[in-house]
Protein backbone atom coordinates (compact mmCIF):
# COMPACT_ATOMS: atom_id res chain seq x y z
CA UNK A 1 0.00 0.00 0.00
CA UNK A 2 1.09 3.77 -0.81
CA UNK A 3 2.76 5.69 2.40
CA UNK A 4 2.18 9.27 2.34
CA UNK A 5 2.95 12.37 4.02
CA UNK A 6 0.35 15.41 3.14
CA UNK A 7 1.59 19.15 4.27
CA UNK A 8 -0.85 21.15 5.85
CA UNK A 9 -2.40 23.45 2.82
CA UNK A 10 -2.83 19.75 0.70
CA UNK A 11 -4.65 18.15 3.91
CA UNK A 12 -6.99 21.51 3.74
CA UNK A 13 -7.54 20.95 0.22
CA UNK A 14 -8.63 17.94 0.28
CA UNK A 15 -11.07 18.84 3.27
CA UNK A 16 -14.25 20.26 1.92
CA UNK A 17 -17.12 18.21 0.68
CA UNK A 18 -16.59 19.99 -2.93
CA UNK A 19 -13.55 19.99 -3.51
CA UNK A 20 -12.32 18.34 -6.65
CA UNK A 21 -9.52 16.46 -5.07
CA UNK A 22 -12.05 15.50 -2.07
CA UNK A 23 -11.50 12.22 -3.17
CA UNK A 24 -8.32 11.58 -1.96
CA UNK A 25 -9.65 12.19 1.14
CA UNK A 26 -12.53 9.94 0.85
CA UNK A 27 -9.48 7.69 -0.11
CA UNK A 28 -7.77 7.89 3.20
CA UNK A 29 -10.82 7.11 4.86
CA UNK A 30 -11.58 3.85 3.28
CA UNK A 31 -8.04 3.03 3.92
CA UNK A 32 -6.59 2.92 0.12
CA UNK A 33 -3.01 4.25 0.95
CA UNK A 34 -1.68 5.14 4.34
CA UNK A 35 -0.99 8.67 6.04
CA UNK A 36 2.23 8.75 7.76
CA UNK A 37 1.91 11.57 11.01
CA UNK A 38 4.48 12.96 13.39
CA UNK A 39 3.24 14.56 16.59
CA UNK A 40 4.74 17.77 15.29
CA UNK A 41 2.54 17.55 12.33
CA UNK A 42 -0.66 16.43 14.39
CA UNK A 43 0.22 19.92 16.00
CA UNK A 44 0.26 21.58 12.96
CA UNK A 45 -2.65 20.32 11.29
CA UNK A 46 -4.85 21.21 14.60
CA UNK A 47 -3.53 24.50 14.97
CA UNK A 48 -3.87 25.35 11.07
CA UNK A 49 -7.30 23.20 11.23
CA UNK A 50 -8.67 25.31 14.17
CA UNK A 51 -7.56 28.97 11.91
CA UNK A 52 -9.18 28.10 9.38
CA UNK A 53 -12.56 26.11 10.63
CA UNK A 54 -13.05 26.16 14.62
CA UNK A 55 -11.63 24.11 17.02
CA UNK A 56 -14.54 21.43 17.30
CA UNK A 57 -13.85 20.63 13.30
CA UNK A 58 -10.66 20.88 13.71
CA UNK A 59 -10.59 18.12 17.05
CA UNK A 60 -12.45 15.87 14.94
CA UNK A 61 -10.25 15.32 12.09
CA UNK A 62 -7.43 14.92 14.28
CA UNK A 63 -9.19 12.26 15.86
CA UNK A 64 -9.77 10.58 12.98
CA UNK A 65 -6.79 10.68 11.63
CA UNK A 66 -5.41 9.05 14.95
CA UNK A 67 -8.10 5.93 14.55
CA UNK A 68 -7.75 5.56 11.13
CA UNK A 69 -5.82 2.27 11.06
CA UNK A 70 -4.01 3.52 8.10
CA UNK A 71 -2.71 6.14 10.24
CA UNK A 72 1.07 5.70 10.74
CA UNK A 73 2.29 7.77 13.73
CA UNK A 74 6.09 8.06 13.61
CA UNK A 75 8.45 9.73 15.84
CA UNK A 76 11.03 11.56 14.84
CA UNK A 77 14.33 10.83 16.05
CA UNK A 78 17.07 12.39 13.21
CA UNK A 79 16.58 16.24 11.94
CA UNK A 80 17.80 16.12 8.64
CA UNK A 81 17.52 19.83 7.95
CA UNK A 82 16.95 19.25 4.26
CA UNK A 83 14.84 22.22 3.51
CA UNK A 84 16.12 25.78 4.30
CA UNK A 85 14.12 27.69 2.55
CA UNK A 86 10.95 27.19 5.12
CA UNK A 87 12.80 25.19 8.34
CA UNK A 88 9.27 24.60 9.45
CA UNK A 89 8.59 21.72 6.36
CA UNK A 90 10.97 19.69 7.89
CA UNK A 91 8.86 18.14 9.98
CA UNK A 92 7.21 16.85 6.71
CA UNK A 93 10.72 15.61 5.31
CA UNK A 94 11.61 14.04 8.85
CA UNK A 95 8.71 11.98 8.95
CA UNK A 96 8.81 11.47 5.81
CA UNK A 97 12.23 9.66 6.18
CA UNK A 98 11.68 7.80 9.58
CA UNK A 99 8.33 6.60 7.72
CA UNK A 100 9.93 5.43 4.76
CA UNK A 101 6.85 7.03 2.78
CA UNK A 102 6.32 7.09 -1.34
CA UNK A 103 5.87 10.90 -1.48
CA UNK A 104 5.52 14.10 0.38
CA UNK A 105 2.20 15.33 -1.10
CA UNK A 106 2.84 19.16 -1.74
CA UNK A 107 2.38 22.30 -3.38
CA UNK A 108 4.93 24.07 -2.41
CA UNK A 109 8.20 24.65 -4.36
CA UNK A 110 10.76 24.70 -1.85
CA UNK A 111 10.33 21.19 -1.46
CA UNK A 112 12.09 20.93 -4.77
CA UNK A 113 15.43 21.03 -3.35
CA UNK A 114 14.92 17.15 -2.31
CA UNK A 115 15.36 16.49 -6.17
CA UNK A 116 18.66 17.35 -6.09
CA UNK A 117 19.78 15.24 -2.74
CA UNK A 118 20.78 11.75 -3.76
CA UNK A 119 20.74 10.61 0.24
CA UNK A 120 18.56 10.68 1.70
CA UNK A 121 16.06 9.99 -1.14
CA UNK A 122 12.77 11.99 -0.64
CA UNK A 123 10.02 11.62 -3.54
CA UNK A 124 7.28 14.83 -3.68
CA UNK A 125 4.44 14.91 -5.49
CA UNK A 126 1.45 17.70 -6.57
CA UNK A 127 -1.79 17.23 -5.23
CA UNK A 128 -2.88 17.08 -8.60
CA UNK A 129 -0.50 13.94 -9.42
CA UNK A 130 -1.48 12.15 -6.45
CA UNK A 131 -5.40 12.59 -7.38
CA UNK A 132 -4.45 10.42 -10.64
CA UNK A 133 -3.73 7.81 -8.31
CA UNK A 134 -7.73 7.57 -7.67
CA UNK A 135 -8.43 7.36 -11.36
CA UNK A 136 -10.65 10.52 -10.60
CA UNK A 137 -8.69 13.33 -12.99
Amino acid sequence: MMRVVIDTNCFLAILPNQSICRPIFDAFRHCKFELAVSSEILDEYAEIFEQKMNAEISSNIIELILKQPNSIRTEIFYRWGLITADYDDNKFVDTAISANVDFIVTSHRHYNVLEQISFPSVKVISLSDFLKFFDVL
